[in-house]
């Protein structure tokens, strides 16, 4: 037998060995790639954890507004306290100042002709309402007003349309304008007589009464209300509406 025939016999008994291994890992190094998986792995599921527990904040930009909730019958507005004030204080001011002005110019003097007679400046003291009406019951009309100017000052508190800030405004600074006179002008306290000095189409109010600032400013306040309560606007801003029924 051959040497070439001998040594294939050896081959054949022997297993055959892999010609290919797989790499083994060097001396001295340990698995480090792997046991950097493990901690990334570990930090992910930490992380994850903590992103689970904590809700992720929200940033909110000025683009990005959140606008409050409304029910369904609407949010109230704010009172109308302000309005109410300032105009009652605009009225005051302006018939106290002409009240002033007509004792120091007019009392004594005679009538002035304005627009070619529609309006005359004359000098009347009224012991009674406003237009001159109830005349001798001036402790009366005090007392009155005092309730009004009462009234007004407790439903400002619920005072949130703003027709009705105009209305009770107007009315208000009126009111107040003539009890200074019932209270501070003479002949005495809750006696004293309220200036007027307008007059129309006539210079001594034989066409319509003599009247004062805080007169309009009455009567055009309590329009303002009459026809904020036909067409059912109340003072707290809601509106009644009546509901059309429906025929079957």
């Amino acid at each position: 037998m051959s040497d070439e025939s001998k040594a294939a016999e050896k081959a054949a008994d022997k297993p055959a060995e892999e010609q290919v291994s797989a790499p083994k890992p060097a001396e001295g190094r340990k698995s480090n790639e792997f046991v950097g998986i493990e901690l990334a792995d570990d930090d992910a599921a930490a992380d994850s954890g903590e992103a689970a527990e904590k809700p992720a904040e929200r940033v909110v930009s000025d683009d990005d507004v959140i606008e409050p909730e409304f029910s369904l019958s609407g949010s109230l507005p704010e009172p109308r306290i302000k309005i109410l004030a300032a105009l009652a204080a605009g009225v005051l001011v302006l018939d106290v100042l002409t009240k002033v002005l007509s004792v120091a110019f007019l009392e004594g003097a005679d009538p002035i002709k304005l627009f070619g007679g529609v309006l005359y400046l004359t000098f009347v003291r009224n012991p009674g309402a406003a237009f001159g009406l109830a005349e001798g019951m001036t402790w009366v009309l005090a007392l009155i007003a005092l309730g009004v100017v009462g009234f007004i000052l407790w439903i400002s508190r619920s005072l949130r349309s703003q027709p009705w800030a105009v209305g009770l405004g107007l009315v208000l600074g009126g009111a107040v304008g003539n009890l200074a006179d019932r209270l501070f002008r003479e002949p005495g306290p809750m006696r004293g007589h309220v200036v007027d000095f307008l007059s129309l189409f006539d210079p001594f109010g034989r066409v319509w009464p003599v009247f004062n600032v805080a007169d309009m400013a009455i009567v055009c306040g309590g329009a303002t209300i009459v026809v904020l309560a036909l067409m059912q606007h109340d003072y707290d801003g809601t509106v009644h509406r009546e509901e059309k029924k429906v025929e079957a």
